[in-house]
């Protein structure tokens, strides 16, 4: 009686083992092995059950029939503990994935951070001290009288005077691509349009861009990161793309955040093709925010983006 109570142990024993390792297929990102694994015991559990039934329709057993259902009881026994401790090494090993996840999140936002405080730090000092510096100079320059100054050096004080006038559009253009003023005083929306407006020299492209935040303010890690997601993909297909259509799409969906970009460009092949410094930035800066995003083109298809950010 007590090998029968045993046996029947042993059956729920490995039926659990098995459950147990069939359960951690999906952490396996089911790997054949494992699943081969699961698959062999769930035949230990189907064997031990035809054992079951075999010891209770025979009346006597042999001394090595005994011995071989004791065996039997214990290899259960081993398989069903194997099982437990096979389970809790894969959550230590998810729980140490995770970490790892977080702690290059963190990093990777420490490093953003870092880059958007260097950004306005050196657009401020270019702001207010070189700035200030070309337009001194510009004053000068058009406070000399000229009406006794000869042709020459006339010609040579209009041309300081436009260099001057380009050294300041440039010292401009710099500080605010370091750290976009419209964007800290409008919003993301302007401080795309006003990109757009300044940047894009191909009249051939056009343009199309919706929303529905309008003057809605987020978080400025938020609104920076898809600000400069939106420049790097415009830039990208300005210099790359050959294309004449572009559509931008900004919506707020309460939980999230999301960018939509698409282009009709020559495209690249998405799934084979390695993703230059510009894109591979991108995709770095959405999974410091914990957001997704979505890269799809393939040859002579265009090119389509969406990034989704957590609110």
């Amino acid at each position: 009686m007590i090998i029968q109570t045993a046996l029947i142990l042993s059956v729920l024993l490995q039926f659990t083992a098995f459950i147990i390792t069939i359960s951690l297929i999906p952490k396996t990102r089911f790997n054949i092995a494992w699943i081969s694994i699961s698959i062999g015991f769930l035949l230990m559990a189907l064997r031990r059950l035809d054992e079951v039934f075999f010891i209770f329709n025979t009346p006597e057993l042999d001394k090595i029939s005994n011995i071989s259902s004791w065996i039997a009881v214990i290899i259960s026994i081993t398989m069903f503990i194997a099982s437990i401790y096979i389970r809790k090494i894969f959550e230590v090993l998810n729980r140490i994935q995770k970490l790892r996840k977080e702690n290059e999140s963190r990093l990777l936002s420490a490093v953003i951070s870092t880059e958007e405080k260097e950004r306005k730090h050196f657009a401020k000092e270019i702001h207010d001290g070189l700035g200030p510096v070309l337009s001194s100079a510009k004053m000068t320059i058009s406070a000399i009288n000229r009406t006794n100054i000869e042709v020459q050096n006339t010609q040579l004080l209009e041309k300081v005077e436009k260099l001057v006038d380009n050294a300041i559009l440039a010292t401009k253009e710099i500080s605010n691509h370091l750290t976009p003023h419209v964007l800290e005083r409008y919003g993301l929306k302007k401080a795309i349009e006003t990109f757009i407006r300044n940047t894009i020299v191909k009249e051939s492209i056009q343009i199309n861009i919706s929303s529905n935040i309008e003057k809605q303010r987020y978080k400025d890690r938020i609104e920076v990161m898809l600000f400069r997601i939106c420049s790097e993909l415009i830039n990208n297909t300005q210099k790359h793309a050959f294309a004449t259509k572009i559509s931008i799409l900004l919506t707020d969906n309460k939980d999230t955040l999301e960018l939509k970009y698409d282009d009709n460009g020559v495209g690249f092949d998405s799934k084979h093709d390695k993703y230059g410094m510009g894109l591979t930035n991108i995709v770095s800066r959405v999974k410091s925010l914990n957001g997704s995003i979505e890269l799809v083109s393939s040859p002579k298809n265009g090119f389509y983006a969406c990034v989704k950010l957590p609110l």
